[in-house]
């Protein structure tokens, strides 16, 4: 079943090299969507794709990078829309 979630990382999530990280992780797992910084401080991403693939790409985005250090995850569940063709970093 494809699902989408909306990720909020906070924490040492940006000068990391998390937004390269979350495109890798989208690549290995076959799911779609981005990953962006926000103004904050904090990383946002969209993830749609199947749901185990989503879960794990859970797990990576909690990790982080090695010189990240991830505080909290904010996790919103939308509905799968198709919309995305690849994974980007805007």
């Amino acid at each position: 079943m494809r699902v989408a979630r909306r990720f909020v990382i906070s924490g040492r999530v940006q000068g990391v090299g998390f937004r390269w990280h979350t495109r890798e992780a989208a690549q290995r797992e076959g799911v779609t969507g981005w990953v962006r910084n926000l103004p904050d401080g904090r990383v946002e991403a969209l993830v749609e794709g199947e749901a185990e693939s989503v879960d794990r790409m859970e797990r990576a985005l909690r990790q982080g990078p090695g010189g990240a250090r991830v505080k909290d995850v904010l996790v919103d569940h939308d509905e799968a829309t198709g919309a995305f063709k690849d994974f980007s970093i805007t």
